[in-house]
């Protein structure tokens, strides 16, 4: 079948071109890693220690914990993982829910993220006989960034923690303002704090931010420090080989020439893969990802700003049987994105093979035409011009946002904790995967809606609401902003209560969410880079952290 292009009326969207040139077709090894690599070895030894000889010491276990929160907020809990999960659990041998030692926000906090259900009680203390939080808080700017920290850790229901949150948010903020003229460090903590709270924000990037702040403290731990900067430029040089590899990949498929349509993102489809994980062992899983991302965004502006509901009805079809015959039936644009996911595949294929676990690709394959089939059906929704009820566009959007298919994608390669199990349980949309979704589909409509409403596309979840409850857009956006809040407590909710699976498993879809917390909040930086991606790019994978 030929596909006479200039025939065609399409819903191109022309989308801005990347900001990046070539730089990153080139990777220069950093010079004497050897003798880096040496001196980590030398400072983890040291922080190991510290952390070991600590936890047999009672009056020692508020240092240690406040110890345990700098390492992961410095981004080098990887060097430690065995020792943490050994103090927190002695921790909760030791104590349970009622916490002895001070900074007890913070323990309630670290506590909660390792998957500890410990209880709220013992923010009863903090409140006077009358319901109101006692005076001395008030005025405790450590305490009351701590306790708003620990805030973003609640589950549905418990009320002391959304008391404590509107408590603080309102104090800090007062603060903040008096404190703009005279103490410009504290004003501009509470300031990051109130934007994006610690439990929303992405590890390595919060690792850049709490390495700068962390050594202005007096008295921080120096091997501490110099392990965290040393650690972030080592594993800094690796997520450069990686994006260098994976930008000659997709350099070689010309994607601006070939399919001008298409927002052209891999750099950003590498940050949103480091924002899921950036440990070291994760490698191949991270690069594998970060295609995924590059290749959804293809069939994203494929499906919404570009075929004709024919084409992709052939295209479907081609996807479904999965094999290079189907090629020559393609219209040109389709086939070089069906060659790069067949490509794409076939490598990951190659490392699981010699890992022994080829089938997981099946897995993978499986969430990604359930994906697509999702594309489909808002693609005919579009060309009918049909207006789906709330109810009907949730079932569909929540999956075509992607956030399903990403999550089994990042299971690829990550090692012995990933079994069959694990693949299906995801599969199932368990309600933690749901609330993350729910996070991306949300924030995505929120900030993009407006813009693909200007060409022919599916009705957004706004659209849908506003339609069937005859409310304003405000009001919508204030109601699905709160969706997203409701959808953050059920996945803490959930993450203490899943234990079919591992703690990693669980961060994969944390950090996803995560992620749209920096890619999608208030604007569509993804489509639109601008200085804040930029920058945040930049200090990842470009500038090292002087020692």
């Amino acid at each position: 079948m030929s596909f006479k292009q200039e025939d065609v009326k399409r819903p191109i969207a022309n989308f801005p071109p990347s900001v990046w040139r070539d730089e990153f077709l080139f990777y220069d090894q950093q010079e004497d890693q050897d003798g880096v690599e040496k001196e980590v070895e030398e400072l983890k030894e040291e922080v190991r220690k510290e952390i070991v000889h600590a936890m047999n010491i009672p009056t020692e276990h508020t240092n240690l914990l406040k110890l345990v929160d700098a390492v992961e907020r410095l981004g080098v809990a990887y060097y430690f993982e065995q020792e943490i999960d050994q103090v927190l659990q002695h921790f909760y041998n030791a104590y349970g829910d009622k916490w002895k030692g001070g900074a007890i926000s913070v323990w309630f906090r670290i506590m909660r993220q390792h998957g500890y259900f410990v209880s709220t009680d013992i923010f009863n203390n903090y409140k006077s006989k009358d319901g109101a939080f006692k005076e001395p808080l008030n005025d405790d700017v450590v305490g009351l960034l701590e306790l708003y920290e620990a805030t973003y850790l609640r589950l549905p229901g418990e009320i002391i923690l959304d008391d404590a949150l509107s408590f603080t948010r309102g104090r800090l903020d007062d603060i903040s303002k008096d404190l703009s003229s005279t103490n410009s460090i504290v004003s501009k903590q509470i300031q990051e704090a109130l934007a994006q709270p610690l439990h929303k924000r992405v590890p390595r990037i919060e690792s850049v931010r709490y390495i700068s702040f962390y050594q202005q403290q007096p008295l921080h731990n120096m091997s501490l420090l110099k392990l965290a900067k040393l650690g972030f430029n080592l594993l800094q040089s690796l997520h450069k080989k990686e994006l260098n590899q994976i930008y000659k990949w997709w350099k070689g498929f010309d994607v601006p020439t070939n399919l001008p349509y298409a927002r052209n993102r891999l750099v950003e489809s590498y940050f949103w893969s480091l924002c899921v994980y950036f440990e070291p062992q994760y490698s191949e899983s991270r690069m594998f990802l970060a295609k995924v991302f590059a290749t959804a965004t293809l069939l994203d502006d494929t499906y919404d700003a570009y075929g004709t509901l024919e084409e992709l009805e052939i295209f479907t079809k081609a996807l479904k049987m999965w094999s290079i015959t189907c090629l020559d039936g393609l219209p040109k644009s389709m086939k070089l994105i069906y060659q790069m996911l067949l490509e794409m595949y076939e490598d990951m294929e190659k490392i699981l093979s010699m890992m022994g676990i080829a089938h997981h690709l099946n897995y993978i394959r499986e969430a990604m035409m359930e994906y697509i089939g999702c594309y489909m059906k808002e693609a005919k929704w579009a060309n009918d011009g049909y207006i789906p009820t709330t109810e009907e566009h949730k079932e569909v959007a929540t999956t075509s946002s992607g956030y399903k298919f990403v999550l089994i994608a990042s299971f690829a390669a990550m090692g012995d904790v990933i079994t069959d199990k694990v693949f299906k349980w995801a599969l199932t949309m368990p309600p933690i995967a749901r609330s993350s979704c729910v996070i991306s589909r949300v924030m995505d409509d929120i900030v993009t809606h407006e813009e693909e409403q200007e060409r022919m596309h599916v009705a957004s979840s706004i659209q849908c609401y506003m339609k069937e409850h005859n409310v304003t857009k405000q009001q919508v956006y204030d109601l699905f902003n709160e969706k997203v809040e409701e959808a953050w407590k059920e996945m803490n909710h959930e993450s203490l209560r899943c234990k079919d699976v591992e703690m990693s498993v669980i961060m994969r879809v944390i950090n996803l969410a995560r992620a749209m917390d920096v890619l999608y909040k208030n604007k569509d930086h993804f489509t639109h880079v601008d200085d804040e991606l930029i920058n945040h790019i930049k200090s990842l994978l470009v500038d090292a952290i002087v020692i």
